[in-house]
């Protein structure tokens, strides 16, 4: 084959995989506001979910942020979004993860206090996406009833994004979201001895 019969064909390829795809597109019409979650044992989960706030900032959108466990950290993109406090708003709820506290009635206090604040920012119609850092964490704990969760997750305003990480997703969050992520580890420096560092892990 020559290279004009291969570009020739090549542009053929790629006509009818952009007609299928506009055909794909054009059979999309609804829109409303999704329950993600990102979950898996892979590292990625939060930063995915940032990513999603970067950009519904630069959209215009107006977001607000529970953190459920790493409250007790410095992170770059708690500093970023710190310079835009009309946009959003953050609440670093966390004590620190279960093992730094060792204290089970402390982590459902402190768990509790982040849900409330949660359950008003969505609530909140002047927010258009809520991320909830983490919960996962706590919903694996038992920190807090998956069934209320799930109530109040069911009924959130339809045009509110709301995100979810944390690995180990109960089954009963799966099964109501509308994207569900699951960061698989395939290598992970920490495993050589390489230390959580800064623009990388927090």
């Amino acid at each position: 084959m020559t290279e004009a019969e291969r570009d020739a064909y090549h542009a053929e390829k790629m006509r009818k995989k952009k007609a299928a795809r506009d055909k794909i597109l054009a059979s999309k019409t609804e829109e409303k506001g999704l329950l993600i979650v990102h979950t898996g044992k892979g590292k990625g989960k939060s930063t995915a979910a940032f990513g999603m706030v970067f950009r519904a900032i630069g959209n215009g959108m107006r977001v607000g942020v529970v953190q459920f466990v790493k409250g007790v950290w410095n992170t770059g993109e708690r500093d970023v979004l710190d310079k835009f406090p009309e946009q959003v708003t953050i609440n670093a709820m966390g004590e620190g993860f279960t093992w730094d506290v060792a204290d089970r009635q402390r982590d459902l206090a402190a768990a509790r206090k982040a849900w409330e604040q949660a359950k008003a920012l969505i609530a909140d119609p002047s927010y258009d996406m809520v991320l909830l850092d983490e919960l996962n964490i706590c919903l694996r704990y038992d920190y807090l009833p998956i069934a209320e969760v799930v109530e109040v997750l069911k009924a959130k305003p339809a045009d509110k994004h709301v995100i979810v990480t944390g690995r180990n997703a109960k089954d009963e969050l799966i099964e109501i979201a509308d994207l569900v992520t699951e960061m698989t580890e395939i290598k992970h420096h920490f495993r050589a001895g390489v230390k959580a560092q800064k623009g990388i892990e927090f």
